[in-house]
């Protein structure tokens, strides 16, 4: 589908813009030049790699964002685990995660800067540990249900974590609170994101309902915000859905908000976030299919690209215009450079639970290329006809967690999970964990062509990630997988101490997986040349399996 440019809005306010600045008289030219020259310092200071925290660049070669860098593409290339040594991967330590939430322990990614891994808890306990022994540095308890999934970012000589539902903290590196920014006094909204931290700022988004009661319930929308780093301060917000009556019935409909973190354009200072999907899905007895909120229900199921500084509109892409199923287009967006046919193309892939993977024009916003992954039944349909049809992937289904890319080759981790839907609801015994499986995908980045994929016994959560010649991934049942990444052929397999829904971090010789679904939950390490204890026969997932991933 073609990218939707400016809204009529933001159109006018750029031609107003436009109209201002080249009317001035020419006496005004002189005084102009002055200002720029006198700007350049800040344009040079506050715009590009200068945006860039200076811990993220000191560490980049370790895993110093959720996603390794801000392009998300989850590569640690140059790390010392590869095809040559991956048999020599052994188990190193575990640290013991104290916090159990509603949804499980841990559904979030580590992050490494020199020697210390930092860490949060779905109690919204943030850790510092020793990244050679395992050992605790420090913890700040909290103890507070949080929402899944969460996580820490490191910038500006500070820790930025969730705290419950409704607030970010700020902490020095030794664990010390500095500030505490409350984003919503709504209890029908929370906040279920990894932050992010650049360009002076802090980004979260919160998503309608915080448990199953209030899921998506009617009159909640979401909304991206950016803090002030120094005071967690509201700098700016963009509301997620275009429509202030919410698609006109803000009493039943709902919808938007994003789940993981924005891919960011350094060079352009610019975001590109994945959007959720609009609610109530399908319907209800009173509106079945989405019938309370006509039309397309903008900005769901789109990537939007803003920009970082104020969090104007630049372009939008929805690939799913009215969404009955639940098909969010949430995960982190992957920016890639790619030789087309001879040309250079700056390109974005997206991804979500419609089992759907997206090519898109970095700069404008066109769709390239679109692939499907995994299995598909009836998921196109704009209608759902009377009585109950199965349909595939389900709401937890398709492409639930993260990408990686690496030499033009993107990696997807899918869930094929068939459910039935009415008209009005989803038919929730339908809904089968036993009987759900997963894939990992390998598809040509240059034109959406499928290399490879193997299939797995067990839900593929753990997202995906790139170790030089090597692709990890992990499933629900706690199975830790190595691939070589040009054939698809497992080399590698760990069976965990319980279930995972976490993704893992990457530095030097070690590897970093969280296992949260477990009475014992746990980060558990893998080192080269490592020989320590063998994997649990048997796993152990926590009572409510089946939460704790994007829902």
């Amino acid at each position: 589908m073609e990218a939707k440019m400016q809204t009529e809005k933001h159109k006018k306010i750029l031609k107003r813009n436009k109209k201002t600045i080249f009317s001035k008289p020419a006496i005004f030219i002189s005084a102009a030049i002055l200002i720029l020259s006198a700007l350049s310092y800040l344009l040079i200071s506050c715009t590009g790699s200068g945006a860039i925290p200076p811990e993220v660049k000191k560490y980049s070669g370790d895993w110093p964002t959720a996603n390794q860098n801000y392009s998300n593409t989850r590569a640690a290339v140059g790390a010392k685990i590869n095809l040559s040594n991956i048999t020599e991967l052994g188990f190193s330590w575990a640290f013991p995660i104290k916090g159990i939430g509603e949804w499980g322990a841990a559904t979030t990614n580590p992050v490494i800067l020199g020697d210390t891994v930092y860490f949060q808890d779905l109690k919204s306990n943030v850790y510092a540990v020793d990244l050679k022994t395992g050992k605790q540095l420090w913890i700040k308890e909290y103890n507070e249900d949080s929402g899944a999934p969460s996580g820490v970012s490191v910038g500006y000589g500070k820790i930025f974590a969730m705290k419950g539902h409704f607030e970010v903290v700020a902490l020095d590196l030794k664990g010390n609170e500095l500030w505490v920014s409350k984003i919503s006094d709504n209890p029908d909204v929370g906040m279920d994101i990894q932050t992010t931290v650049y360009d002076g700022m802090v980004y979260v988004s919160t998503v309608p309902g915080l448990s199953n009661e209030n899921f998506y319930r009617g009159g909640a929308t979401g909304v991206i915000y950016a803090l002030d780093e120094k005071t967690g301060k509201k700098i700016w917000s963009f509301d997620t859905v275009d429509s202030k009556n919410i698609w006109g019935n803000p009493e039943v409909n709902s919808g938007g908000g994003a789940w993981y973190p924005p891919a960011i354009d350094t060079t352009k200072n610019i975001l590109y976030w994945g959007i959720g999907n609009p609610a109530p899905w399908p319907g209800t007895k009173e509106f079945p299919n989405g019938s309370s909120r006509p039309g397309p229900n903008l900005y769901t199921n789109s990537i939007v690209a803003l920009k970082s500084s104020d969090g104007a509109l630049l372009w939008y892409n929805q690939v799913l215009p009215h969404d009955l199923f639940d098909f969010d287009l949430q995960i982190s967006p992957v920016l890639a450079a790619l030789d087309i046919n001879g040309v250079k193309a700056d390109i974005l892939i997206a991804a979500g639970k419609m089992g759907r993977v997206y090519a898109m024009d970095r700069n404008t916003g066109k769709t390239l290329w679109e692939t499907a992954v995994g299995d598909h039944l009836n998921d196109t349909l704009t209608e759902l006809p009377e009585g109950s049809t199965k349909i595939s992937p389900g709401p937890l289904g398709g492409v639930e967690t993260n990408m990686a890319y690496s030499d033009g080759i993107v990696y997807i981790p899918v869930v094929n999970m068939v459910v039935e839907y009415t008209p009005s609801e989803f038919v929730v015994s339908s809904f089968s964990f036993t009987d759900a499986k997963g894939e990992l995908v390998a598809i040509n980045a240059a034109d959406g062509k499928i290399l490879w994929n193997y299939k797995m016994d067990s839900l593929n959560v753990g997202a995906a990630t790139v170790v030089n010649d090597l692709v990890f991934t992990s499933t629900f049942n706690g199975k830790i997988y190595a691939f070589n990444n040009k054939t698809g052929e497992k080399v590698w397999e760990y069976q965990a101490s319980g279930g995972i829904n976490g993704w893992p971090a990457v530095k030097g010789d070690t590897i970093i997986f969280p296992v949260g679904m477990s009475q014992s939950p746990e980060l558990i390490a893998f080192k080269v040349g490592s020989a320590g204890r063998q994997p649990s026969e048997t796993t152990a997932p926590l009572s409510g399996e089946g939460k704790g991933f994007e829902q």
